[in-house]
């Protein structure tokens, strides 16, 4: 690891804090929309003489979300907001005990636009970092879209459940929260309808800024309303653009040499990351990320098992008892799932499969152009052109459960063609 990736602690504004939506049952939106109204505007840095009303407001900030400590396990807005409450109080030097009342602060002017600010420094260009001699830094993809289907930093790929709210990255600079919800009642299909980014405060280069997305509204700026990183002299390091208007957003984070595209197909989000593998890897603790998705894949009890599904869909009309998976809707017949899928994936990798499953399973043509567009992004943001397209798996890891396969139809077969297999590798 070079000095330049070294802990980053983040540092919540109060702002930012206050945006963040909640994106699990908890009640912690309340708690952060009530901080935001005792305190006014949010402002940075209180006038002495309301610093003692702010630590009361930031007390009673921090009460509250004791009270939701249950609901809100492994809730990233809800550890955002601990961790921003602990680091306000620690700038503004406030005491855990004493009044927690509610009263408002003083409004401050707005800080400057930073908008136009000058290009930002070395430090805050990842690439520009390293130096001539050294080796070029080795990037990474990680997708996810669909019902929902996981493309893993180390070109894993799975189908998962993962229903509610799951880590997808989480590591020193930044942390990335999908929200799956299911599509149709009586199956077992869910897809991506929340996505939280946090981008967390980096040196000289960038400010924390959070993103947020959900079915509907995809936005073209940070929560602040900002397109970069804030105030700092590096902020253009962080850029959001908007590639087409309520569809298709993208992030570059150049500070940490990260690209994100999330769109939004049809009434579903889709995520697509390229990130160098040193920063994919700064993490405090690996054996605390068993559930960052990106990098250690879905847990087995969230895998889908195929073979369960087409022997359920090839016979729809048996009793539920004898089914060992949920009814599934009426949907595509089989064919028309493949022809559709076929136009838009000529390839018949992973995508095309994942493509077909997914009109089996929800009957929303929609989910073609939901597999069209990740690989279209894999060809953007993969480095290595050649593991593009996936076939099938290579290897198990140690003590890995054997896959169930998904065979497909005799007139898919070209030639001698192996059976694609689309159960991910298991940890």
């Amino acid at each position: 690891m070079r000095k330049r990736l070294d802990k980053v602690t983040p540092q919540f504004t109060e702002k930012e804090l206050c945006s963040i939506s909640a994106i699990s049952p908890c009640k912690i939106l309340k708690c952060n929309s009530e901080f935001w109204s005792a305190t006014s505007s949010g402002s940075h840095a209180p006038a002495s003489d309301d610093v003692p009303e702010f630590c009361a407001a930031l007390r009673t900030y921090a009460l509250c979300t004791r009270r939701t400590a249950r609901t809100c396990r492994g809730d990233l807005a809800y550890h955002s907001a601990v961790h921003g409450i602990e680091d306000l109080m620690s700038q503004h030097n406030c005491s855990k005990d004493g009044p927690t009342s509610q009263p408002r602060v003083r409004t401050l002017p707005p800080a400057g636009d930073s908008q136009e600010r000058s290009d930002s420094p070395e430090i805050c260009h990842y690439e520009k970092s390293f130096h001539k001699h050294s080796a070029a830094p080795n990037y990474t993809h990680c997708g996810l879209f669909g019902d929902p289907h996981l493309r893993t930093f180390t070109d894993h790929f799975q189908t998962c459940k993962v229903q509610g709210a799951w880590p997808l990255i989480d590591n020193n600079y930044l942390n990335v929260q999908v929200t799956n919800t299911p599509v149709l009642p009586g199956s077992a299909a869910t897809a991506t309808s929340k996505l939280t980014i946090i981008f967390k405060n980096f040196q000289e280069c960038v400010d924390q800024k959070v993103y947020q997305a959900e079915m509907d509204e995809l936005p073209s700026a940070f929560a602040d309303g900002s397109k970069n990183g804030g105030d700092k002299h590096g902020a253009n390091s962080l850029k959001i653009t908007e590639k087409v208007s309520g569809q298709h957003v993208e992030i570059q984070a150049k500070y940490i040499g990260t690209t994100i595209v999330v769109r939004q197909v049809g009434r579903y989000l889709t995520f697509a990351v390229r990130m160098p593998e040193e920063v994919v890897n700064a993490v405090e603790d690996r054996d605390s990320q068993g559930l960052y998705l990106c990098l250690r894949g879905c847990p087995l009890n969230q895998q889908i098992d195929f073979q369960a599904f087409r022997a359920n869909a090839e016979s729809p009309r048996r009793p539920a008892a004898a089914s060992p998976s949920p009814v599934v809707p009426e949907t595509f017949p089989y064919e028309t799932a493949v022809a559709k899928c076929k136009e838009k994936l000529p390839v018949e990798d992973l995508y095309y499969q994942a493509c077909v499953f997914d009109l089996l399973t929800t009957g929303d043509v929609n989910f073609t152009l939901a597999a069209y567009y990740a690989l279209e992004d894999g060809k953007m943001l993969h480095s290595n052109k050649d593991k593009l397209h996936l076939f099938e798996r290579t290897r198990e890891l140690p003590g890995a459960v054997a896959a169930a396969a998904f065979p497909l139809a005799p007139e898919m077969l070209p030639g001698t063609v192996t059976l694609l297999v689309l159960l991910p590798l298991f940890w």
